[in-house]
Formats: C-alpha cells, structure tokens, sequence
C-alpha cells in the first residue's frame, strides 16, 4: 500500500472518546457507537470553532493492547464543555489516501497498515474523513512515526 511522508502541525481535536483494543469482541460497536452518537446525536453541530467540516477519528493513549478513540473535528480553540479535548501532536506521520466504501476500504486499509513494518510512535494515529459519502469516501489515514 503506498503512502507519503509528511509533516503535520499540531491539531487541537474536540469530540467524543472511549477506550477499547483491538482484541475485544465489542471494539466494532464501541468505534462504531462513536461514530453513531457523533453524527445521529448530534454532537457534530453543537462542536465550536471548527477549522473545517472533516471528521476525524482519533487512535490516542495507547496502553499494551488498549488505547482511546476519539471522534470529533479539528477546532482552532476549545470551548465545548462536557467533550473530550485531544492534541494530535506535530511531527512526521506516513500518510495513506483511500476512496472506496467508508467502512470496508478504511477496514482494509488498517488492515494492511497493521501489516507493515512502519516505524510507529503511537503518539496518535487519525483517519480524516473529507466527505460523508458512505459509498465513495475520501479518507487520509495518518500514523504517527518515529
């Protein structure tokens, strides 16, 4: 799977988080749930001083097998209270563009990323999802690197 260095700077995201791992049983409905309440709860519109309209999925505080997931938007300040507040932090990150279905092609593309030998940080891993078409998304998957 191709990808391309880059540099990013620091993002400021406000959402929605819970923890899982990889090997749970609920870690689908758990991301999934987010991704739910996100967008049919609402949460989505209530977000202030957003810096665009892209969703961003957020792979943060990684512990062993278990780590956070947050879902919300890029803001310039935060001033939502009762919302998660994350810093994705400055640096290099491999980024990886994927079209297709939201799901599967996003589902497959972990998928291989999972397989490559990256030199990860684990600082915090994103997918940014540049539209809201179910069937032909654009998402950019960033992990951070060492």
């Amino acid at each position: 799977m191709k990808y391309e260095i880059v540099n990013l700077e620091e993002k400021i995201l406000v959402g929605i988080g819970a923890s899982t791992s990889n090997n749970s049983p609920k870690m689908g409905e758990v991301i999934g749930g987010l991704w739910e309440k996100f967008y049919q709860g609402g949460i989505a519109q209530t977000i202030k001083n957003k810096v665009n309209s892209y969703a961003i999925g957020l792979y943060s505080d990684y512990s062993g097998d278990e780590y956070t997931v947050t879902v919300g938007n890029e803001v310039s300040g935060a001033e939502n209270e009762g919302l998660s507040v994350k810093v994705i932090p400055a640096g290099k990150y491999a980024k990886f563009s994927v079209h297709g279905n939201m799901v599967t092609a996003v589902a497959q593309a972990w998928s291989e990323i999972w397989s490559m030998n990256l030199n990860r940080s684990y600082t915090g891993d994103f997918e940014e999802y540049l539209n809201c078409d179910m069937n032909n998304a654009d998402v950019d998957i960033y992990i951070a690197l060492k």
